[in-house]
């Protein structure tokens, strides 16, 4: 499922037009963009929730040529489903 299959299943199960439904996921996917930029964990009941983790620096290998490498430390964003998600695809 892409992000237009995403929308007209939106649209088609709330009765909605395509336009409504693409303002309303567009809006949600910038919230949740938002809360996770300022370091906030963003919780859906159920579904499951976001939160962001820092990876440190650490040695990495070039697979091509076998050289190690530095990867520089960054911030990774976390997914953990919720119990209906899990029980739904289980």
């Amino acid at each position: 499922m892409n992000k237009t299959d995403l929308i007209n299943g939106m649209a088609e199960n709330a009765g909605i037009t395509k336009a409504a439904a693409k303002k309303a996921l567009d809006s949600m996917l910038i919230d949740i963009e938002g809360s996770l930029q300022k370091g906030n964990r963003v919780s859906l009941v159920g579904f499951g929730s976001w939160s962001v983790s820092r990876r440190a620096a650490r040695d990495g290998r070039n697979p091509q040529t076998g050289k190690t490498i530095k990867i520089k430390a960054k911030n990774v964003v976390k997914f953990k489903a919720g119990s209906d998600l899990s029980n739904a695809v289980n």
